[in-house]
């Protein structure tokens, strides 16, 4: 498994972790997401050999948010 923080930026009420949460966990090879909304950051662990991380960063920006 891999672990990655990223910054991400305009998640500012719940109802954005969740839309990150569950988009990013359904990805294949998504174990685990965490999102931090104070800090700006998500965490996630993953199978790098079913999903990248430039996959990861197109499923959030998807949902309307800022990945740096």
């Amino acid at each position: 498994m891999e672990n990655i923080v990223l910054n991400v930026k305009g998640m500012s009420c719940n109802h954005c972790v969740k839309a990150v949460q569950d988009s990013v966990g359904a990805l294949n090879g998504v174990n685990a997401v965490k999102v931090d909304l104070e800090a700006g950051t998500v965490a996630v662990e993953f199978d790098g050999n079913a999903v990248n991380v430039g996959q990861i960063k197109e499923t959030i920006e998807d949902q309307g948010y800022d990945v740096e």
